[in-house]
């Protein structure tokens, strides 16, 4: 079957497919349209992302089950938390959004491009120009940045999209200290998208379509009550790991 096509040209804020409904075993629920901010909320809100390659058209998934972070469930080793004691990571949150999506974007050792093409990485600075995109900073002794990661924020919901290191455990670190700020500020959980056996080693688990939608539907409709995450992230307790 054909997923339907968000037309370009229509309202951002036009309906999605219903993702309980569709039919594909892949995830995917739609192609076409653009990544319009209020586009890209309301696909959020409802558990469907954005995941292409250029010069396709844009892709829109929503899989099932889902693979998902609880926020006080990140499984740390032994190695990484004497690393997190040692205390020997800068952090910053919100403080170089640009950077750090440049980062993920650019290509890997193992791979031969990415998947956040220039539109995508323009997508995600308007949405945190906007207050609705986050990133959080790891930096190295002389303080410059070597990890990171970044996503979206939508009520107690965050939809993790992309992380990258530059020194070993920096984009755990990253995540470690992400998983301990949503804690204190009340988060349910952090979308992961999709399985692997390193997000499985961390504590990422799969959530049936019907459980992880339940959370949605709760968790996008409250407040985290997160204004800044530039000096809300200089609150939380890292005192102990």
């Amino acid at each position: 079957m054909r997923a339907p096509v968000p037309r370009l040209g229509e309202p951002p804020d036009s309906p999605f497919p219903d993702p309980s409904a569709n039919p594909r075993e892949d995830g995917l629920l739609a192609w076409g349209g653009d990544l319009h901010p209020a586009r890209l909320l309301n696909a959020y809100a409802q558990g469907i992302f954005p995941w292409y390659e250029a010069p396709g058209p844009i892709l829109w998934w929503s899989p099932e089950p889902r693979a998902v972070m609880l926020p006080d469930a990140m499984h740390l080793s032994r190695r990484l938390k004497r690393t997190l004691r040692q205390g020997r990571f800068g952090l910053s949150a919100d403080r170089h959004f640009d950077e750090v999506v440049a980062a993920c974007a650019a290509p890997r050792h193992d791979q031969d491009g990415t998947w956040i093409t220039p539109e995508m990485a323009r997508a995600y600075v308007r949405l945190h120009a906007l207050g609705h995109a986050h990133s959080i900073e790891i930096h190295g002794g002389n303080g410059e940045l070597v990890g990171g990661l970044y996503g979206v924020a939508i009520g107690r919901i965050f939809f993790a999209e992309s992380k990258f290191h530059r020194q070993r455990d920096a984009s755990k670190i990253a995540l470690a200290v992400l998983m301990r700020a949503l804690t204190q500020w009340g988060f349910l959980l952090c979308d992961c998208q999709l399985w692997n056996p390193h997000l499985e080693r961390l504590g990422v688990r799969m959530l049936s379509g019907e459980l992880f939608r339940a959370a949605l539907a709760r968790g996008v409709a409250e407040s985290a009550g997160v204004a800044d995450w530039k000096t809300a992230i200089e609150r939380v307790d890292f005192s102990r790991w």
